[in-house]
């Protein structure tokens, strides 16, 4: 019999009460594509701070400051939310769902320090997000605990690499579009290469174990996005 396993793949390992964990009678690993009312719950809550946070940290001007325009928050509003929605939500989802296609039980949780001190620190203009993870319970053998990890990085490099030739080649004379797309395809690659660092609990630890060619691929596609992104393929110009 396979023992059972509690692994937590996104940014670090919390205990069980930290994350508000529900006994094990209440899991269901059977129904891919579940969630519970707890689960849907802590999203809503994580992307609702992370996207207050990131609207409040954005702007030249923060609201200490004292010469924050109010009068844009609501651009801002809207500019952080699109990136949340992009990058954390579709990161965590694809390690819930990679987990739950191996028969796993996976349910987000929020880390509630997290993101109040995310929210704390936006005020200064600077935002840390450590807003929770995705939880998966159950047997699993290195190679499926690898592709799990997989699945989020990959799924922001995904989104980076759709929205970039957009960026950079259709909406570069749109001031307003390009700046939201510019935000999303960052906050995308800033998530998958932090998370593709073989450090600690970080997705690139499990992604290695499972295969080095994987994770070392992975993680010169991201960067290498960053650094177009930055730079605006100045060869191209």
């Amino acid at each position: 019999m396979v023992e059972d396993k509690k692994i937590y793949p996104s940014f670090h390992d919390l205990s069980p009460r930290e994350y508000m964990y529900f006994p094990k009678a209440t899991i269901d690993p059977v129904k891919p594509g579940k969630f519970s009312r707890v689960e849907i719950t802590h999203i809503l809550i994580s992307m609702i701070v992370l996207t207050f946070a990131f609207a409040i940290a954005l702007p030249k001007d923060t609201i200490l400051s004292g010469n924050f325009k109010f009068e844009d928050f609501p651009y801002y509003l809207l500019l952080s939310f699109l990136g949340i929605a992009t990058a954390f939500f579709f990161h965590e989802m694809s390690h819930k769902f990679m987990a739950q296609k191996y028969g796993l039980w996976a349910e987000y949780r929020m880390f509630p320090m997290g993101l109040l001190l995310a929210l704390i620190l936006s005020f200064t203009g600077f935002v840390f997000a450590a807003p929770g993870a995705v939880m998966f319970l159950g047997g699993s053998r290195d190679y499926e605990t690898g592709k799990i990890a997989m699945a989020g990085p990959l799924a922001n490099i995904i989104i980076a690499m759709i929205m970039l030739p957009l960026y950079l080649f259709v909406f570069f004379e749109s001031l307003q579009i390009a700046s939201i797309l510019n935000f999303i395809i960052m906050i995308n690659l800033i998530l998958a290469t932090f998370n593709l660092l073989p450090l600690g609990p970080l997705d690139g630890t499990k992604i290695i174990k499972w295969s080095a060619t994987v994770w070392i691929t992975m993680l010169i596609i991201s960067i290498t996005l960053l650094v177009l992104l930055f730079t605006g393929l100045p060869f191209l110009s």
